[in-house]
Parts: C-alpha cells; sequence; structure tokens
C-alpha cells in the first residue's frame, strides 16, 4: 500500500518538530514503515493517531527515527588521531577552548571527549553536548552505561572515571560530568552556538539530503573561530571544504581558515 508520506512529514513537523523532508526520503520512508509496523498500525494516518494518544509509543518513534547509534571512543583509531590534532592544533593555540558535540545521542561522545580533557590536563574549557531527543538526554545527563556500552574504554579509565553501582552497571564520575552541559538541539532548524573552538559531529550528516548536509557544514564554518576543528564521522568525507572555509587537515578532521 502506497503510504501518505506527505501527510505524516507534515503531522512529524507540527507535532514533533522535526522536518524529515530534509532527510533522505527513501531511507527515512523505510525507518517509519519498519516501527509503524511494529504498533500493528497499517496506514500512517493511524500510526499518527496511535502517537498522539500513547505517550510511549511516541517516544520509541523518536528514538528511531533520530538515529541514536553511538559508543565512547568510536572508531578508536580515528579518535586517538584527533586526539593528537587537538592537542597540537587547538589546545597550543586558544587560551580558552569551547567544544561542541553535535548529536550527542546518549553521552558517549562528549564523556569521551571529557576524558580526554582530563588525562591531557587541559585547563580553561567547556562542551556543550546538544541531540534533539529529549530522552537520549536525559541518559547521557545520568550517566549511567553498561559494561557492553564501555567496550571501548580502557580498563585504567574504567577504573578511574566510572563508578560500578550494581554489577555490569557503570556510572561516569563527577569529575568528567563537571566538564559537560546538555542542551537540547535540532541541527536542521537552530541557531548555532558561535565562537567555538572544535565541533566534533559524527555520522549524522550522512542521514540528510545534500542541501540540508550542506548548510549544515556552513553553519558549523560559522560557529567556529578561524583555525578551530570539525571532527567528522567515519563515513562521511567533505568533498569540497574550501566552499565552506575549511581545509582537510586530517582523516575526517576539517579546519576553518
Amino acid at each position: 500500500m502506497e503510504q501518505n508520506f506527505i501527510f505524516f512529514n507534515k503531522w512529524v513537523l507540527k507535532n514533533v518538530g522535526i522536518d524529515l523532508n530534509n532527510y533522505k526520503e527513501k531511507q527515512m520512508q523505510r525507518r517509519i514503515t519498519n516501527i509503524m509496523n511494529s504498533t500493528g498500525a497499517k496506514t500512517v494516518e493511524e500510526y499518527a493517531r496511535i502517537l498522539e494518544k500513547n505517550r510511549d509509543a511516541y517516544n520509541a518513534f523518536v528514538k528511531h527515527i533520530t538515529i541514536n547509534v553511538t559508543d565512547f571512543f568510536r572508531n578508536k583509531e580515528i579518535f586517538d588521531i584527533f586526539e593528537s590534532c587537538f592537542m597540537e592544533k587547538v589546545v597550543l593555540k586558544f587560551d580558552h577552548i569551547k567544544i561542541w558535540s553535535a548529536a550527542c545521542s546518549t553521552g558517549a561522545e562528549p564523556y569521551s571527549l571529557a576524558m580526554i580533557l582530563n588525562k591531557n590536563k587541559v585547563r580553561n574549557t567547556s562542551i556543550l553536548a546538544t541531540d534533539i531527543d529529549n530522552n537520549v538526554l536525559t541518559k547521557a545527563r545520568q550517566g549511567e552505561y553498561t559494561k557492553a556500552e564501555l567496550t571501548n574504554v580502557a580498563s585504567t579509565d574504567l577504573t578511574k572515571y566510572f563508578s560500578e553501582i550494581e554489577p555490569d552497571k557503570y556510572v561516569i564520575k563527577n569529575e568528567i560530568k563537571k566538564y559537560v552541559s546538555f542542551e537540547k538541539q535540532d541541527l536542521l532548524g537552530t541557531q548555532y552556538p558561535k565562537n567555538v573552538q572544535v565541533i566534533v559531529c559524527r555520522n549524522v550528516t550522512i542521514y540528510f539530503k545534500l542541501e540540508a548536509r550542506d548548510n549544515v557544514y556552513r553553519k558549523f564554518s560559522e560557529s567556529l573561530s578561524r583555525g578551530g576543528l570539525l571532527f567528522t564521522g567515519a563515513t562521511e568525507t567533505i568533498n569540497e571544504p574550501s566552499k565552506f572555509n575549511l581545509e582537510k587537515v586530517d582523516t575526517f578532521i576539517y579546519r576553518k581558515i
């Protein structure tokens, strides 16, 4: 059955505040259809009525379409390269460093950045972490993770930065939490922070249409201080960084020029 995605996209924009027209169409429609089928709804109109009445279904829908996939030190080899670039090109250049972790999901990424700051004794720093989904932001603020979610965390760091609160459950310590503040934000619809020295946004723009993706990169560039770094995901490459006043300095790392 041909679904009325025009109706559903309008419903989502009005009731959820997310403009699905900025996302790759076929990919997003598959995601919607999959989660809709799990509720027993046969049409998107019926599914919309379910979402209006059932808060659990609504939360599950938002979580599903915002694609919350993350890990501590995701793609560890690339993260190590970023740490080296950060120490060389940012820490030595700026007196105060503002880091923005965009689309931070459940907090693994900004807390990974905070551990880097702590280990390297980097002073005068702050991390702003944003996401579109209030549910993942709640989890991020709590900072509680299972052992499986901490696979990439070295055993020494696990002992130093986490407390085991029950078998197979850990909470990140306040000395790391204090680096990070969390806020709700839609990359496709709101103002971006200014005078940022580092932006980390990984494996997010691959879901956007070309025009939306380019607009995000343009706004990232406007947010960065000259000489600041943009760290993208292992599945993302900016083909013409110069049109965004960026230059490639290493694997998936770009600098504002």
